[in-house]
């Protein structure tokens, strides 16, 4: 047997580590860190490489590359979106990362990041309403409340301060779970019959559905003024959430314009509808919330740079912990021009 040498070992964090991981941190802790790695990326976002995903479609769901480097170290992730996936026992999305030395091309990190994606995608989401919702804000209507829900709102508790929750989904057994989930957070959390019920006295509207369809969550007649709207569930060609006419009386916030334009909910806007990088709020170099009337609408559908930043964070957490397992995942023959030979070795 061949024993493998430091160079062939890889750290890799598994769905059970990483769960030891959030509670060892705390999950409220855990967010918190991981939005300030988030916005520390985004105020380099200019070092970055940036490219929409590769995204290939099916009529069943979608399975995505996410990669990009800051020229130090590059990261990507593997992602799907199949919403049919419930109904067979089966999770929605999944997905892995990994994190390399941009110097030797050598892999630095392996990680779950189905668990690590629902983390960084609300505190992404808590992190641009802490800049766009209006100051104060403390009562949030989640419509939509699959796996992301009890994320989204313990992110927005935990960066905000948020005090109620207002729970709506057309699945009442999946607003039950997650009230139930929320039952001990410290929060009043409010079921709610009709999306109308939910919103109301809200500052702060998160809509996240699954289906992999055009859709009306929030029609404009729903929307009222001085509200930021956190739309999170719009993340393919062909699926919205949200009525054309509220994006119109709105402040659209994005992470990537060519990608969102492509998957957000813009899709249903001209080439030229004007949105703001979401970057350039966080550095200072555009306006986020003017004032108490405006609506501000963070269109989001996960960008490679916050897989990016929740990388770095689970590579430096990790350091001198239990959380992971190394594997001898790098060829490293005593010659590194006789890879054959490390093969003919191996028989003896």
């Amino acid at each position: 047997m061949t024993i493998p040498s430091e160079k062939a070992l890889v750290p890799f964090v598994s769905v059970d580590n990483m769960m030891r991981l959030v509670h060892s941190i705390g999950i409220e802790p855990m967010l918190r860190d991981l939005a300030d790695y988030v916005e520390a990326d985004f105020k380099r976002w200019e070092l970055f490489d940036k490219t929409p995903r590769v995204a290939s479609h099916s009529d069943v769901g979608v399975i995505e590359l996410m990669p990009t480097s800051d020229g130090e170290a590059y990261g990507f992730k593997y992602v799907n979106g199949h919403p049919k996936n419930t109904s067979e026992g089966l999770q929605t999305v999944t997905a892995f990362g990994l994190l390399a030395d941009v110097y030797t091309g050598y892999p630095v990190l392996l990680t779950e990041m189905t668990m690590l994606t629902a983390l960084r995608t609300a505190a992404t989401s808590a992190m641009a309403a802490k800049h766009l919702a209006p100051k104060g804000s403390d009562t949030m209507a989640m419509i939509g409340n699959g796996a992301q829900s009890e994320f989204q709102t313990l992110a927005m508790k935990a960066i905000l301060g948020l005090k109620t929750v207002r729970l709506f989904d057309k699945d009442a057994e999946a607003t039950a779970k997650c009230a139930r989930n929320l039952a001990a957070a410290g929060l009043e959390v409010v079921c709610c019959t009709t999306p109308e019920e939910a919103i109301e006295g809200a500052q702060i509207l998160t809509t996240c559905t699954a289906d992999k369809q055009n859709a009306t969550i929030l029609t404009d007649n729903m929307v009222g003024a001085g509200v930021h709207i956190n739309a999170i569930g719009g993340d393919c060609p062909g699926k919205t959430e949200l009525a054309s006419g509220i994006l119109t009386r709105s402040d659209v916030f994005v992470e990537f314009p060519p990608q969102t334009r492509i998957e957000g909910e813009i899709q249903q806007m001209p080439e030229d509808f004007a949105v703001t990088e979401l970057w350039e709020v966080i550095t200072g170099r555009k306006q986020g919330r003017r004032d108490d009337k405006q609506i501000t609408l963070f269109d989001s559908v996960g960008f490679a740079i916050e897989d990016f930043s929740a990388l770095r964070y689970i590579r430096d957490r990790i350091k001198e912990t239990e959380f992971f397992i190394e594997l001898d995942m790098l060829a490293d023959p005593d010659d590194p021009r006789d890879l054959f030979g490390m093969l003919q070795r191996s028989k003896a």
